[in-house]
């Protein structure tokens, strides 16, 4: 999964011959090529069909914030195409969709063909933002600046570029209004920081990604650079276009979060997916979610998305949504895939719902056109095949011997030493795409060390930490390489909450995102050594506003394109 690297993007009818078969419903036993939709666990009294599940989602396409911006992208355009505008006296708006307010759009025209570069002043080493703006050398330039600072008259630099090398500069001032409130109050504090071996190039910020309510990003000081007014929760994800994915609400006053956002860091809205309020699965409080924690972009574009059916279980359900249509075209219950064992006899939440999976990430693997998943209530990683939904893989501190028969040929087998991870949270591949084969993988995950069902009573809620991992699909085997997080005790021992993400000088980005029960997160990036080279506390966050993830971000991505002529 790109996962803000970013993330990071069919089956039979089984013939059961006996009774333990029955029981176990598992797709990874078909040989069968016919599609997963026509499955059935026979005598399956809960299990809902996909066309159910399709119609309790509901999903959509909506436009309800694209017409709202349609007169704001009107002037926008406007004044991108007209001739008043120059380098030296340029259109300038800051926080041009009302949504971002430390962000800014520049357009003006150059009588020769010109490559922009902007660079938002930073107050300290390392912490200026520069990019170059996309489109190479045209007359005709539209800047979409991000990275400016709060409260503050920011200084930011314009330089236009000839093919022959010739070079202009522009000094603007952008004066930007205080933080909420909301973001204000949750204080950062930094230590350990050094900038000279941290991974953030020329334009990266690390985004807090909070459980809810208002994402935003830091610089390597500490200090907010970006943030979001939308009311958003989990889900945050940059797609390969550079525009990023939110989870939303329809109504602001609403408790219900039931709108994807597709945006950019400036906050245009480019499209919106809309689901039904009634599948909403109860997440702790009041507030709801239907993706309730994690999303992966496919190579078609559409998007896969862990939610849960409307049934009485939750948290145990993918959907796959056409981004050209909004509708739902795959479903995976899992379900209808793990022993029913794991799920008929789990105890009711609060909520009255049974929440036996608890499925929190999901991965693409371009490698084999496989999923990877994180199962946190039954402290299960595996991997499945997508287009049948046969289990390729299962891992966790379950003896092979207590699986039904039927599953133990896809258990992998732990090397000496290896991790058994407890309540883990955001697995991802890390060489996804890259030169080895599906049989030889490694990926990333945040484990909790908390024993939910199956995770390692000895070790369990004495310290969080983030986990690396080699799996042999031939000799199915699977060994952590990499952790860190023991040393720190339970200090930083999260029971709920947490990722880790791998930067591209071989750094560790770790959310230890419930410290201390929720009244801090603690981001620390540690290079493969163990040395710590950033550690950022939050505190005194509202409630429910600990760090989901903490993602480092290049702001923006070199794919990304604002136009607003378009």
């Amino acid at each position: 999964m790109s996962h803000l690297q970013f993330k990071h993007p069919r089956m039979a009818v089984l013939a059961i011959a006996s009774l333990a078969l029955l029981t176990v419903g598992l797709a990874g036993c078909s040989t069968s090529k016919s599609s997963s939709s026509s499955y059935k666990i026979k005598n399956n009294k809960v299990a809902l069909t996909d066309a159910q599940i399709k119609k309790n989602l509901d999903t959509k396409l909506i436009t309800t914030r694209q017409d709202a911006q349609k007169s704001a992208t009107a002037k926008y355009k406007a004044a991108a195409e007209s001739d008043q505008y120059t380098l030296d006296s340029p259109y300038v708006k800051v926080n041009p969709y009302g949504t971002s307010p430390l962000s800014a759009l520049v357009t003006f025209k150059s009588s020769t063909a010109e490559k922009i570069t902007y660079t938002v002043v930073g107050k300290s080493d390392k912490t200026s933002i520069t990019n170059t703006v996309k489109g190479g050398y045209t007359k005709s330039h539209q800047v979409p600046v991000v990275g400016l600072y709060a409260d503050d008259n920011n200084t930011v630099k314009i330089t236009a570029t000839t093919k022959n090398g010739k070079t202009q500069t522009k000094t603007l001032k952008m004066q930007t209004s205080a933080l909420p409130k909301y973001i204000k109050n949750a204080t950062i504090t930094t230590k350990n920081v050094d900038k000279s071996k941290m991974s953030i190039g020329k334009n990266k910020l690390t985004i807090i990604n909070r459980t809810t309510k208002q994402p935003f990003a830091i610089d390597a000081d500490g200090a907010v650079r970006w943030y979001d007014t939308n009311y958003s929760q989990h889900t945050i994800e940059q797609w390969s276009n550079g525009h990023i994915m939110i989870l939303s609400k329809k109504n602001q006053s609403s408790d219900v979060y039931n709108d994807l956002i597709e945006t950019d860091y400036l906050g245009r809205v480019y499209k919106e997916y809309g689901f039904a309020n009634k599948t909403s699965s109860t997440d702790g409080g009041v507030e709801t979610t239907v993706i309730h924690h994690d999303l992966v972009e496919l190579p078609n574009h559409n998007f896969l998305a862990t939610v849960s059916d409307g049934s009485k279980y939750k948290e145990d359900t993918l959907i796959e949504v056409s981004h050209k249509t909004g509708k739902i075209v795959k479903v995976i219950d899992l379900k209808k895939i793990l022993p029913k064992s794991m799920w008929e006899k789990y105890k009711k939440g609060t909520d009255g719902k049974i929440d036996w999976l608890h499925n929190n990430a999901v991965d693409y693997d371009k490698n084999d056109n496989s999923i990877v998943l994180s199962n946190r209530n039954q402290d299960l990683i595996m991997k499945l095949d997508y287009k049948t939904s046969h289990i390729k893989w299962l891992y966790s501190g379950k003896k092979k011997s207590s699986w039904p028969k039927a599953y133990q040929k896809y258990v992998l087998t732990p090397t000496k030493g290896t991790i058994v991870t407890g309540g883990q949270h955001g697995l991802y591949l890390l060489n996804n795409g890259g030169k080895n084969s599906a049989n030889s993988e490694n990926f990333l995950l945040y484990d909790n060390n908390i024993d939910v069902t199956n995770g390692n009573k000895k070790t369990s809620g004495k310290y969080s930490q983030a986990v690396e991992y080699h799996v042999n699909a031939k000799k199915m085997t699977i060994t952590s390489t990499w952790s860190y997080g023991k040393t720190l005790g339970a200090a930083n021992f999260t029971s709920v909450i947490g990722y880790a993400e791998k930067q591209s000088n071989g750094n560790v980005l770790i959310d230890f995102g419930f410290k201390k029960g929720g009244q801090q997160s603690n981001i620390i990036e540690v290079t493969k050594s163990g040395q710590q080279v950033f550690n950022v506390t939050m505190k005194n966050a509202s409630s429910k506003a600990y760090a989901y993830r903490a993602y480092r971000v290049p702001f923006y991505s070199s794919a990304y394109t604002f136009d607003a002529t378009k």
